[in-house]
């Protein structure tokens, strides 16, 4: 994506803790783990090879927190964006559901205790997730699904009327359902933390380093970074939205989408004090989904998804704007300047993909919005794999690189896609209230 849309135009590049500074590779490099991406995956999986005592080797083409990691939400929802324990069930098999329906509903209590472990200054906070109903069918899915996933463990809340207004600061909802257990990070400050930890541990990280070619010979693997190689036992792949070229086998099993987001510099007291007061997450259900949060020193943040325009650049700012205002009817007439747009990645299940394609080729990828939790522990997953763990024992199946059904009309029509798709959530809204 072309600079106006990375990180640099973001509130999180802004207000970041510590930021990461790495150089490129410069020298040819023998190490145990190649991993590709500097992301949440990449830097999770390397955090903990590096704890095992790992010789580990960090690549991106852009930089630590270039891709999704750096531009996210920030929002930690503990649950896979699957409605129903059957339709997980259906999608990885009986064995499966049970680790993996496990790992999600604890994969917020995870990566705060991860956080606090490393101490990684990221503005965490776990004060619960709104996930608030715009019309009433969405509210009668919604709350289904909550309660048969309370038999397996999560703990959801169902709240109405007038406390949903005073949790959310929104005249929009009637309804919602309440995680206790999301939170929220800077997501930036996360990536870099975690960059830093591994750092710290042994791991080699190279910034602007691209790779450019991938071949294995004699049980060993060889990156090609240009004037430079890197000589690895195993390779992690973990590039998820900017999967590209590189492993087209891979890449094809996940659709990219665009998300995009606006903040604001502080506002004043008494505007921003009646929205989301206790500090919890917001999002809602509309397929066209919103997402907002609160940010220290009274700033705030609102996103949702959109399409890339023919320049490269993401678009529909003006339409989220005017989205912001009635959702929060406090911030008509505020000056949103910062905006900036990212890439997520899709499958077909709404189940991240954990693939080994060849020996020693490691891979995870495909989020499906959820991926500040999920990646983590999708990172973890890979860093054991890649210390012997067997892959049957592992919370993910292995996937199959079965290429998404209409990639490139799906990715190639976003925009017609999101625009029917608001239609109907318009509809709906106007129907329900």
């Amino acid at each position: 994506m072309k600079r106006y849309a990375g990180t640099e135009d973001s509130l999180w590049a802004a207000t970041v803790s510590k930021r990461y500074a790495g150089v490129p590779l410069a020298e040819d490099v023998t190490c145990d783990v190649a991993v590709i991406g500097a992301g949440f995956t990449g830097l999770r999986a390397a955090l903990d090879l590096s704890e095992a005592g790992s010789t580990v080797t960090v690549v991106d083409a852009g930089g630590v927190g270039w891709g999704a990691s750096g531009r996210n939400g920030g929002q930690v929802n503990p649950m896979l964006p699957v409605y129903q324990p059957n339709d997980l069930m259906k999608a990885v098999g009986a064995t499966y559901f049970e680790r993996l329906a496990e790992v999600s509903l604890g994969s917020a209590d995870a990566l705060f205790d991860l956080i606090r472990k490393y101490d990684i200054a990221c503005d965490a906070r776990q004060k619960g997730w709104l996930r608030v109903d715009h019309c009433p069918k969405a509210r009668e899915t919604a709350r289904k699904g909550a309660r048969l996933w309370a038999e397996y463990g999560a703990d959801f809340q169902f709240i109405d009327g007038d406390e949903v207004r005073r949790l959310s600061g929104s005249p929009a909802y009637d309804s919602a359902m309440l995680a206790p257990k999301g939170g929220a990070v800077h997501p930036l400050s996360l990536v870099c933390g975690l960059a830093h930890a591994a750092e710290a541990l042994g791991a080699r990280i190279f910034e602007r380093t691209a790779v450019k070619g991938l071949t294995r010979k004699a049980g060993r693997w060889t990156l090609d970074c240009g004037p430079h190689r890197i000589d690895a036992e195993q390779v992690i792949l973990a590039t998820n939205g900017y999967s590209g070229a590189l492993r087209p086998d891979i890449a094809r099993t996940i659709v990219s989408v665009t998300s995009i987001q606006m903040g604001l510099d502080p506002l004043p007291e008494e505007v921003i004090e009646s929205i989301l007061p206790e500090g919890h997450t917001i999002a809602d259900t509309r397929r066209s989904i919103m997402y907002a949060r609160r940010e220290p020193q009274n700033r705030f943040v609102y996103g949702g998804a959109s399409a890339m325009g023919f320049d490269g650049k993401p678009k529909g700012f003006e339409g989220m704007r005017k989205d912001a205002e009635r959702v929060f009817p406090q911030l008509r007439g505020a000056q949103w300047r910062y905006r900036w747009g990212g890439q997520i990645a899709l499958t077909h299940d709404r189940v991240p993909n954990f693939m080994e394609p060849e020996p020693g080729l490691i891979a995870g990828l495909g989020y499906n919005g959820r991926g500040v939790a999920m990646s983590h522990v999708m990172g973890k997953v890979l860093a054991d794999r890649a210390l012997g763990t067997p892959a049957d024992a592992l919370p993910f199946p292995v996937s199959k690189s079965d290429p998404m059904a209409f990639k490139r009309v799906q990715e190639f029509g976003a925009g017609i896609a999101l625009a029917a798709m608001r239609m109907a959530d318009n509809r709906e809204m106007r129907a329900g209230r």
